[in-house]
């Protein structure tokens, strides 16, 4: 084998090995609301001293993995000061024909057909935007889309975001995520 074979082995097989167990290279997750990676009073929570219009942003996905057949989407703060963190939105059982979410669509009709929205830490399903306690430094909420092997999995509308999460990565292909930041 000459050097170059055997560099070119070294390479592909080093990129092989650093990639993320349960990472696609082609799946891919994003928003057009939080280009910046921060976000607008439209989308901060309404509550706990926050007086945003909690206006779930858009989201956008594409490159699932083949056999992908349904998808979950989490919202979830690491730098919540409960010991646990904090889920912030939880959409179960997103067909795999979807693509996207449209901004505002949280509660409403306009959630991609058959989708299913969780419990979240804020109590009832649906989306609840940013609010960290004042003075903290910016949080970051990461957004995750991952792709399932299975079409539906078997929740309600009031399971914990951490019994979601457990099926969640039993039936697991691919994930991809972006973070957003917030403080106040």
């Amino acid at each position: 084998m000459s050097r170059l074979q055997t560099l070119l082995l070294l390479v592909v097989t080093s990129a092989t090995l650093a990639a993320a167990p349960g990472q696609s290279p082609t799946f891919r997750l994003w928003s057009d609301d939080l280009k910046s990676g921060t976000f607008t009073q439209e989308q901060v929570y309404t509550g706990f001293g926050c007086t945003g219009s909690n206006v779930s942003p858009h989201l956008a996905w594409s490159g699932a993995p083949a056999g992908t057949r349904s998808y979950v989407i989490t919202v979830y703060d690491p730098d919540a000061p409960t010991g646990s963190g904090f889920w912030h939105w939880v959409v179960a059982n997103v067909p795999a024909s979807a693509t996207m979410i449209a901004s505002n669509a949280s509660r409403t009709p306009r959630m991609p057909s058959g989708s299913l929205e969780t419990r979240t830490d804020f109590g009832p399903p649906g989306y609840g935007g940013p609010c960290p306690p004042a003075g903290d430094q910016p949080h970051r909420y990461i957004f995750t889309i991952h792709a399932l092997k299975v079409d539906k999995l078997d929740v309600a509308a009031d399971m914990s975001a951490a019994l979601v999460g457990f099926m969640t990565n039993a039936s697991r292909i691919a994930s991809a995520s972006f973070t957003a930041r917030h403080g106040r």
